[in-house]
């Protein structure tokens, strides 16, 4: 009878008991530096070198290292960013605020004319040309010349109208008050009909300078601003609109100058609101938020 084959991929995880393997996994969620390294994260070659050094195992590769890991999805050569909210006596009260329009947005804009509208800037972004550009044919992946020729920076602004999905963009001269406060009164006249705008926009400069907020107070009954808190931008749903505008619109592409992409951007707006437009799914309602809030305070 044939002996039966056992592919390396199942012996190298079978070499090992539960217990080696679980010293593996307890030595890859520790920082390097616990172990006396100055890198800053594991790779799966530095996780074997120090399995062997810490009497984990005699021997093990790089390979079975990975395999281990994937084991329990464990990925400690990967990092994600995140922001820290800052929880102080403004956190509640204004992310109730922005909470609860987001969850009445469609009411609003059917019973009373009023819209939700989300605001986020893309400041100075940097126009490259990069050529040539040789796009993607069957075998090979699209390849860009790695050296670029800078023409300047350009501040866009995205107005997200929340139940909708729909968006609109402005090119700044400057990111300052003094631009805002022109965009917000041009976006009025573009649709004096509604009966007012809950506009959601963070802490920026620009945002609260006194201008800004004269501007505001004078318009109250039409425009009623609601701020995120500190350090919880994340909270403004114009930031999902800039990743998701930015990723087909921005990524990938060569500028001969600045002319030519506020051209491409101006363009691609009405494109996106035509393809790709849809009210953003947004789960974190203001009963979430509070259980939140009293995990984090108490």
């Amino acid at each position: 009878m044939p002996c039966s084959r056992t592919s390396p991929a199942r012996a190298g995880r079978s070499e090992f008991p539960p217990s080696q393997r679980a010293q593996l996994v307890r030595l890859a969620c520790l920082e390097p530096v616990a172990r006396g390294l100055h890198v800053t994260h594991w790779s799966s070659g530095d996780l074997a070198r120090q399995a062997v050094a810490d009497g984990i195992v005699d021997a093990i590769s790089p390979r079975t290292v990975r395999q281990i890991l994937a084991g329990v999805d464990l990925q400690p050569h990967r990092t994600r960013y995140w922001r820290t909210a800052r929880v102080d006596e403004h956190f509640k009260e204004r992310a109730e605020k922005v909470l609860w329009c987001y969850a009445n947005a469609e009411r609003l804009a059917r019973d009373e004319g009023v819209w939700t509208v989300a605001v986020d800037e893309v400041p100075n972004f940097q126009v490259l040309e990069r050529q040539p550009i040789r796009r993607a044919v069957p075998g090979h992946v699209e390849r860009q010349e790695f050296e670029y020729v800078r023409h300047g920076t350009v501040n866009l602004l995205l107005f997200l109208v929340v139940h909708t999905g729909r968006m609109e963009v402005a090119v700044e001269g400057r990111k300052d008050a003094d631009h805002y406060v022109r965009e917000l009164r041009a976006f009025r006249r573009r649709h004096r009909h509604l009966g007012g705008v809950f506009l959601i926009h963070d802490g920026d400069p620009s945002h609260t300078a006194g201008d800004t907020e004269g501007y505001l107070r004078e318009a109250r009954r039409w425009w009623r601003p609601r701020l995120t808190p500190p350090h919880a931008s994340w909270l403004n749903e114009a930031e999902l609109l800039v990743g998701a505008f930015g990723c087909r619109y921005l990524k990938r592409a060569s500028w001969a100058g600045r002319e030519q992409f506020i051209d491409h951007v101006l363009a691609a707006a009405p494109e996106y609101n035509r393809l790709y437009a849809h009210p953003f799914e947004w789960t974190w309602t203001n009963q979430k938020m509070r259980r939140w809030y009293a995990e984090h305070v108490n």
